[in-house]
């Protein structure tokens, strides 16, 4: 007859590497997602800084550096607007909007700054011919 095995322990060192190993996963996906997400470029350095993990490691997982390198050729495939993701990227309706907006608003302030010059020469000018017609003009 045989004699039972006793149940194999898992080995507490391997245990713990595998969950630093997931742990550095799970880090280094949530920095992909959100330099994505926020429009910055998804370079490798960049989501290593983001994980503080290290940029070497990155490159030995072929689905997270396949990922990186998909999404940085997509960025920069794209040009600039590619810096964006596409649901955060303005309309061309809305950007001409902005643009007459802006242009509006630019006309008023060369309106006002016209007008407050105009006011400002009269105001110089007063004070020039009161102090002409009292007798205190400097010049004389």
């Amino acid at each position: 007859m045989r004699r039972k095995q006793p149940p194999v322990r898992p080995d507490p060192l391997s245990e713990a590497a595998a969950r630093r190993h997931e742990l550095t996963r799970a880090k280094a996906v949530q920095a992909l997602r959100e330099l994505d997400r926020a429009g910055t470029p998804v370079t490798f350095a960049g989501v290593a800084q983001a994980a503080e993990i290290s940029r070497s490691w990155l490159y030995t997982q072929p689905d997270i550096s396949g990922q990186i390198r998909r999404l940085r050729e997509k960025t920069h495939g794209a040009g600039s607007a590619g810096t964006i993701p596409a649901g955060q990227r303005a309309t061309e309706a809305s950007l001409r909007a902005r643009l007459t907006a802006a242009l509006d608003r630019n006309k008023q302030l060369a309106d006002e700054n016209a007008r407050l010059r105009r006011q400002l020469a009269r105001a110089l000018g007063d004070q020039r011919s009161a102090r002409t017609r009292s007798g205190n003009d400097p010049e004389d």
